[in-house]
């Protein structure tokens, strides 16, 4: 590599004035990331009110419903990714590593999502945030029967959370937990 190939230098060898900014931009953003780990409830508030703002949107432009379409799409397997083990179970073949238990006396082994909470807010917020910009712009806009794309998205959520329970069932894995299970001592 040759001077000035590295992401943020100029051809002296020099960080450009360019390159530090949005190295610092991607820190502080970074920094409220960060910070707002904690806050379950907040978070998913802001996204949630995001959201309402988007579809108020959408509403009064009457229009962008492939972009809407798209979105709910990407929020869909968005959820399944949440709502799924990060070792399917179903690929694994018997001695091939650690699995879900399957029989009431196996080991109790913790279920890890493929797509932590986390990223699954962050992901949807950025969905969001993504759709509500490309509102902004024309070229965007398809007109589409938008009916036909209601129905055609119910069917695909109804059909995916179908094969997602049957799954959930056949490998006995239930992805909402509340904490260590706890036995209250019999004397």
């Amino acid at each position: 590599m040759s001077e000035g190939d590295s992401v943020g230098e100029s051809i002296h060898g020099k960080p450009s004035v360019v390159g530090a900014f949005f190295t610092r931009i991607g820190q502080v953003y970074q920094s409220w990331l960060d910070k707002s780990t904690p806050f379950h409830a907040v978070r998913w508030g802001a996204t949630l009110l995001l959201t309402a703002v988007y579809m108020i949107r959408v509403y009064i432009l009457q229009g962008w419903y492939i972009v809407t379409y798209a979105l709910g799409i990407y929020h869909l397997n968005l959820f399944i990714a949440f709502l799924s083990p990060k070792v399917d179970p179903s690929m694994l073949d018997e001695d091939e590593g650690p699995s879900l238990p399957t029989k009431q006396n196996e080991e109790f082994r913790p279920f890890i999502r493929r797509l932590p909470e986390f990223k699954f807010w962050h992901s949807a917020t950025k969905g969001i945030v993504i759709a509500m910009i490309c509102t902004f712009f024309e070229a965007f806009n398809v007109p589409v029967f938008w009916p036909i794309l209601v129905m055609y998205f119910i069917m695909l959520f109804c059909i995916t959370m179908k094969r997602q329970i049957k799954h959930m069932v056949k490998y006995r894995y239930l992805p909402f937990t509340h904490g260590k299970r706890t036995y209250k001592e019999e004397t």
